[in-house]
């Protein structure tokens, strides 16, 4: 295997438009396929997981026509209850957000469906997700496993669609995506359907589910569904640029000197930029402008402008991980670059991403010379960084983990010395476009 060779840059410049959010992105794919007429979703990713659920409704006997380069998709919407029982298993690959959304649509209809993953996605648990369908008299079987002297359940998971009942659940962890798939189910329940968190989480579905007029209402943490209201399009939807991916360009400004830059109509959904929060906390020269919303009643977007900065140690408490989960890694970076120490607290969600990314990060972060611990107290965990204001260049690995592997990348253009990185290939997963846009803001690459 080839390694990518990473050299020292001394700034970055210039104005990017990102391609569209992917936790956006499925939820339109979705919910537009749920209605009975056309939708046009402009700023379409072409990822590897968004493409995973355009695939996956066309094996549900949904049209779909995807144009790559002008990164427009059309959806032909069959209705709430026009979707087919697919002809064989559907493969997922990849994509946790396509696998675990999808079983609680495939929770409400008429028929059965075997779905199979990729080889990491097999290994990630799935209970979180099946336990509270059930509650909602969904049938679904899955491969047992023990974890941590618990049973836990992982795919291939077999949802036999049937009628469901409206539940009230307060969910134990925080996730975006359990809480979609009960307002998905909710959509096929009998009553209205409570789904209570811990700590607010990111709202996307929610937000869409308001743009196809669906029967929802949000107070603070708690969000409730009328079932079996028809939905209506809007017929296009923007997306937004997408903040996780544009927080591996944010950092790479901070820390390397002379760097200015300006990211355009990127999402600002504000349960999505706990990491533009921190990092002005962290004394951040970051500014956001322009802030509108492209279609009505949907998500806030706006320009974001950056310049390279000190920054100082802080504390990320545990309430505000959930809006910030897949920037942790590219944080991390930023808080070895950073003077004094950085705790981030209430992590153990990171080990069950693609990869163990406390152990992806922190193996990789030493090898470069961070001061970097886990603390575990009580079944919790924490990171500790002590930021040194550098990194010198080593030989580290991606994990098979997009996250990972472009945080690397960003490490590696501020680091003294060269860096090479033994795979970039995952990042396809996410933004296979990402060393292309690193190119146009620098001729050093």
């Amino acid at each position: 295997m080839r390694h990518y060779s990473v050299q020292p840059v001394s700034s970055l410049r210039g104005e990017i438009s990102l391609p569209g959010d992917k936790s956006i992105a499925h939820r339109a794919i979705i919910l537009s396929a749920l209605c009975k007429n056309k939708t046009v979703i402009e700023n379409f990713p072409a990822n590897r997981d968004c493409l995973s659920t355009i695939n996956v409704f066309k094996q549900l006997g949904v049209k779909i026509l995807f144009n790559k380069r002008t990164s427009v998709a059309a959806v032909f919407g069959k209705g709430l209850f026009g979707l087919n029982k697919p002809e064989k298993p559907v493969f997922i690959l990849e994509s946790g957000t396509t696998l675990r959304l999808l079983i609680g649509l495939l929770a409400g209809q008429s028929f059965t469906v075997t779905l199979i993953a990729g080889k990491a996605l097999s290994q990630r648990p799935m209970s979180r997700v099946t336990k509270p369908l059930r509650l909602m008299g969904a049938e679904i079987s899955a491969k047992q496993k023990k974890q941590n002297m618990k049973n836990e359940e992982y795919p291939p998971i077999i949802v036999r669609g049937g009628k469901l009942h409206a539940i009230t659940y307060k969910m134990p962890l925080a996730s975006a995506q359990v809480k979609s798939a009960l307002l998905l189910a909710g959509l096929y329940a009998e009553g209205r359907t409570e789904v209570v968190e811990p700590v607010k989480t990111r709202d996307h579905t929610e937000q869409m589910l308001k743009l196809f007029k669906a029967g929802i209402k949000i107070r603070s943490n708690k969000v409730s569904i009328i079932g079996k209201k028809r939905l209506i399009s809007s017929g296009k939807i923007y997306v937004p640029g997408d903040v996780s991916s544009a927080s591996f360009f944010i950092v790479a400004a901070m820390i390397i000197r002379g760097s200015e830059l300006k990211i355009k109509n990127v999402s600002l959904n504000p349960t999505r930029i706990g990491i533009i929060r921190v990092l002005k906390r962290m004394g951040a020269d970051i500014e956001a402008e322009n802030e509108r919303r492209k279609t009505p009643n949907f998500e806030p977007m706006g320009n974001l402008k950056i310049k390279s900065s000190r920054l100082k140690g802080t504390v990320v408490m545990k309430a505000e991980i959930p809006s910030l989960i897949d920037e942790l890694p590219i944080l991390m970076v930023a808080a070895c670059f950073a003077k004094g120490k950085t705790e981030f607290q209430g992590v153990e969600e990171l080990r069950v991403k693609e990869t163990d990314r406390i152990k992806s990060m922190c193996v990789n972060l030493k090898k470069m010379g961070a001061s970097i611990k886990v603390v575990k107290s009580q079944g919790r965990e924490k990171i500790v960084i002590i930021g040194a204001g550098q990194l010198k260049g080593s030989k580290v690995k991606s994990f098979n983990d997009h996250r990972t592997a472009m945080s690397m990348i960003i490490a590696g253009l501020a680091a003294e010395g060269t860096t090479l990185l033994d795979d970039i290939s995952c990042i396809n997963k996410s933004f296979p476009e990402f060393i292309r846009f690193l190119k146009t803001l620098t001729r050093e690459i």
